[in-house]
């Protein structure tokens, strides 16, 4: 079997990578037979000289390989027919954007495994890049932070090697007696977790939260059930509200009146209760005046974020009484860090985690006749059409909707 590492050319680019040079040795060793080629890049952040110096073949471009890796999308006029291609095609949703895409990918008879969908039997993703996205949302809702205020100016996260260098200049900083709320318990919650963690921040349950004051920076981590409530007043629980989120109301205000700066790093259902709409950021007790929306789902749960922001610029102000964006150093701004991409500013960490998953989950079932049934989950198109399990994409691709 031979695996192609293909050059990204979706722009802006994107220097990650589905196996570091040191994956690729990994890959290897455990599976002899496995041939890995990678297509020469200016951009990608392990340097052609990187893979090869691990023996790994740089070559100029990977059309005799039988299956080709990549990050992004890949430009229709890039792709190569009768193929096998891994990559965040970003068509699941019906992202009308991409409806060219899959249908190009049909005409050319490709077979498309999107990573979004490399999941268990039990419908967990085994293959993400969400741990880094919390990583770098927490740091630059931090920068968001001191830039607001005036009180401090950390370096952009794209300017820094890896996630110990964006702890290291979180420790240099002195934060004043805060509250910091985090929506979510999943990879992107836990991943904003460990840099308040590795800051020495103090963790702090629900009930404290709300009632006490603390002669220090806090935060509070909650999910789902702690965070919506039963509209008929019954008692919840987390499994309830994802199969019956319509039965639900937020329950989110309550935080938001103590809270001074939110990190959202929940993930968002069809049918779930948002957690503050516009109104409720009108109301004069709503004290947020910072958020960090990893999850950056627009015009959606987080009534602040109005659009995604970009590694360049990224952060705005949000002015709640005309729902405008404005100045985010104005008194009366909500600043608003919204980037929809942000695991591009950890680009070496987040290739070595992706990679690492990637080997362990889903190289074995090219050797196993995919035996735990991973690339029959993952297999989007085969010989020209959908594959039943995504069907439902049928009439995106007609047009039709």
């Amino acid at each position: 079997m031979k695996f192609g590492i293909i050059r990204e050319r979706k722009n802006p680019p994107d220097r990650r990578v589905v196996l570091s040079p040191a994956e690729c040795q990994n890959v290897h060793s455990t599976f002899p037979k496995a041939e890995i080629l990678v297509e020469t890049s200016p951009i990608r952040v392990f340097s052609d000289e990187e893979y090869q110096e691990k023996g790994i073949p740089v070559v100029e471009n990977v059309e005799n390989c039988d299956v080709l890796l990549g990050v992004k999308e890949v430009p229709i006029d890039a792709l190569i027919p009768n193929k096998k291609y891994f990559f965040f095609s970003h068509t699941i949703k019906k992202q009308p954007y991409n409806r060219d895409l899959l249908r190009a990918i049909l005409a050319k008879n490709i077979e498309l495994y999107d990573h979004e969908v490399i999941t268990a039997s039990n419908g967990q993703r085994l293959v993400a890049f969400g741990r880094y996205a919390g990583i770098v949302g927490a740091y630059n809702g931090m920068r968001t932070y001191g830039l607001k205020y005036d009180l401090f100016q950390l370096p952009k996260a794209e300017a820094l090697k890896d996630q110990q260098a964006l702890i290291a200049e979180l420790r240099k900083i002195q934060l004043p007696n805060i509250k910091i709320l985090l929506t979510g318990k999943g990879r992107v919650g836990n991943g904003a977790k460990e840099m308040l963690d590795a800051m020495g921040l103090k963790k702090v349950n629900v009930a404290d939260y709300l009632k006490e004051k603390f002669s220090e920076p806090v935060y509070c981590q909650i999910d789902a059930s702690e965070y919506n409530k039963r509209r008929d007043g019954v008692r919840g629980n987390k499994a309830d509200f994802f199969q019956n989120p319509h039965e639900y109301k937020s329950n989110f205000f309550r935080f938001a009146q103590v809270t001074d700066f939110y990190i959202a790093g929940h993930f968002y259902g069809d049918g779930a209760p948002y957690l503050y709409t516009r109104e409720d950021a009108k109301q004069p007790d709503f004290k947020i005046k910072v958020v960090a929306d990893i999850s950056c789902d627009i015009d959606g749960p987080v009534a602040t974020t109005i659009r995604p922001s970009t590694i360049a610029d990224p952060i705005y102000g949000y002015d709640p009484v005309t729902e405008q964006e404005t100045d985010y150093k104005k008194s009366n701004a909500i600043a608003v860090m919204a980037v929809d991409n942000l695991p591009c500013e950890l680009p070496r960490d987040a290739s070595i985690g992706f990679g690492e998953a990637f080997t362990k989950y889903v190289i074995p079932a090219f050797f196993n006749k995919d035996e735990d049934g991973i690339l029959e989950r993952a297999r989007m198109t085969k010989n020209g059409k959908l594959t039943k399990r995504f069907a439902y994409l049928q009439p995106y691709v007609n047009g039709d909707e």
